[in-house]
């Protein structure tokens, strides 16, 4: 009982760093940053594959699968909302815009 207590106090001060943390990163930076968290992202979905392709029994096999699926869509969100935000970097016809003259 009082390790679930001390991993749920971790797991909200986390979130609370974490809210903290990129409420502070500028409109400018966000682009690298998701860029940087698609790669950690693609990571997790490799382990979660090894994981699921070594397990012994049903239930972690259908957690494993489970954990490739919700990896799958992070991944692939994070890839879509990164394309829409270098969207806002295109001119007319697909071309960058120019931000210094």
């Amino acid at each position: 009982m009082t390790e679930s207590i001390a991993l749920l106090t971790i797991f909200v001060l986390a979130a609370f760093v974490g809210v903290e943390v990129i409420s502070k990163v500028s409109a400018t930076l966000h682009t690298p940053l998701m860029s940087g968290a698609n790669a950690i992202h693609g990571v997790i979905l490799v382990g979660a594959i090894i994981v699921t392709g070594q397990a012994d029994s049903v239930p972690v096999v259908i957690v494993g699968l489970l954990a490739v699926v919700l990896a799958t869509v992070n991944m692939v969100g994070g890839f879509v909302v990164t394309d829409r935000m270098l969207e806002m970097f295109r001119g007319p016809g697909g071309r960058k815009k120019e931000l210094h003259k």
